[in-house]
């Protein structure tokens, strides 16, 4: 391995993977490199499904690191856009850089890379537009916004095939990928970037351990949200510029899949967004998963998260989804990850070190739930190491209220959705990065250094991730 390359990035998530992608057609580099903490998308498995619990995979979850990130879990839904609307709805930010009309020909093109390396043609959202009126018109009235966009949906065995093909495709083309391997540090000189310093993953913990440094003019920060606190950490030591960005806490809510019928047939995912309660922050739904499984995943310093999934096969009946309260937090306050994983923490802390589960009505109760309650509960728990608890314990006022007042809206859109019996696992927490201050070449402040992706607040989603990739390889 050479210790000099023209471009370095960190990470091998969706932004990385379709920055490499796009830097091979465009042929201008002949050396470079991606680097990440995690294996291989054919040797990364969660052995929860035989455990049955998380293991705490050392040294690396294997869920959040590796060759396409934490997509490769997910259930691999790809957001595309709708023709007639001059916005893009979700996704991040790609397009206040490079304008809307731009934005769209990047997912088109992302959208075609997919199905050539084997994405179901099938596109969700575009059929039963009478359907989706009426439950969009029960929505309006109750102060609720349905975006719905058409969703080319993977699932999660899929994800891994796809992801496979693209991982030979970049490796056979020259693309070096170096795997188990953390970048410790940055080398920054004048404000300028000369280079990564590394060491092999299992010794992440060793910090005497010795750096090896290796050289490129040009580093691109591909983090992802398991990336978000490093990115801070680096922003700190070598004076990144950032501004204070956000944080989603909230549940993962699962209900029968009875409940979401009519949204799963006509949308498969529903995007609500409201302002509801005394507070009026942004509560949205997130990541549908009809017929799926809730999931854990693990974080740097052992932080468990609840996520959620579905497969093309493998099916359960109940839909999980995320329900997220964005919190903006003012002056002085910018620490916003800090108080993110400060509430998972308590939360883990509650569970033993697992996710908490809580029913509806036990809420409403002011009360915990038992672990008898669940077992003859009529939503039955598809995360089995889930811990019944009491989530109120850890969750904010302010947070549970909006989530409480938004199940409580959603429920006269979708009849069900407040049922008293439907479970609430925490934390489900989204790090974006105090974001990265970056100009429209996708340049921090740092001559050299860029930063695409979830990790740096740039975008949310395997799409928009996979297009800010894209559109960094054609600045570059």
């Amino acid at each position: 391995m050479s210790n000099k390359y023209d471009v370095i990035v960190v990470g091998m998530g969706p932004s990385s993977i379709f920055c490499a992608y796009e830097l091979i057609q465009l042929k201008k580099y002949k050396k470079v490199l991606l680097i990440d903490q995690g294996k291989r998308v054919e040797q990364r498995n969660c052995p929860i499904e035989k455990t049955k619990k998380c293991v705490h995979c050392k040294p690396m979850c294997h869920i959040t690191n590796g060759f396409s990130g934490a997509g490769a879990f997910s259930d691999g839904k790809l957001s595309l856009y709708n023709q007639k609307e001059d916005e893009i709805h979700v996704g991040g930010n790609v397009h206040k850089y490079i304008g809307v009309p731009e934005t769209k020909k990047l997912i088109d093109y992302a959208d075609k890379i997919y199905l050539d390396f084997g994405a179901d043609k099938h596109l969700e959202g575009t059929e039963y537009k009478e359907e989706i009126a009426k439950i969009n018109d029960r929505a309006h009235k109750e102060g609720i916004r349905l975006i719905n966009i058409p969703i080319r949906h993977l699932g999660t065995e899929k994800s891994h095939e796809v992801y496979h093909k693209l991982e030979k495709y970049i490796e056979d083309n020259g693309v070096e990928m170096r795997f188990e391997t953390t970048v410790a540090d940055l080398v920054i000189e004048d404000n300028e970037v000369k280079g990564v310093k590394i060491k092999e993953a299992k010794y992440i913990e060793e910090t005497e351990h010795p750096l090896e440094t290796i050289y490129a003019d040009r580093v691109v920060l591909a983090v992802g949200r398991k990336g978000a606190n490093w990115l801070v950490e680096m922003a700190n030591k070598h004076n990144i510029k950032t501004e204070t960005g956000i944080v989603d806490i909230g549940v993962r809510y699962e209900l029968p899949d009875e409940v979401m019928k009519d949204v799963n047939k006509y949308m498969y995912e529903a995007k609500f967004i409201g302002r509801v309660g005394p507070f009026r922050d942004k509560v949205r739904t997130f990541c549908q998963n009809p017929s799926g499984f809730v999931s854990a995943e693990v974080y740097d310093n052992n932080l468990t998260l609840v996520n959620g999934h579905s497969y093309k096969e493998r099916k359960s009946t109940n839909t999980n989804l995320a329900i997220l309260v964005s919190h903006h937090f003012t002056s002085p306050f910018k620490r916003p990850i800090e108080y993110g994983r400060n509430v998972a923490q308590n939360l883990n802390d509650l569970g033993a070190g697992n996710i908490v589960v809580q029913r509806l009505g036990d809420i409403y109760r002011g009360k915990r739930t038992w672990d008898y309650e669940l077992d003859r509960n009529t939503v039955e728990p598809t995360l089995k190491s889930a811990v019944a608890g009491d989530i109120t314990f850890a969750l904010g006022y302010r947070t549970l209220t909006s989530i409480l007042e938004f199940i409580r809206a959603v429920d006269k859109v979708v009849e069900g959705f407040g049922a008293p019996d439907n479970l609430l696992y925490a934390p489900e927490i989204k790090f974006y990065s105090n974001k990265v201050v970056i100009d429209n070449q996708f340049e921090t402040s740092v001559k050299g250094l860029y930063s695409i992706g979830d990790g740096g607040g740039m975008t949310r989603g395997l799409m928009m991730a996979s297009c800010s990739g894209i559109q960094m390889a054609r600045n570059l």
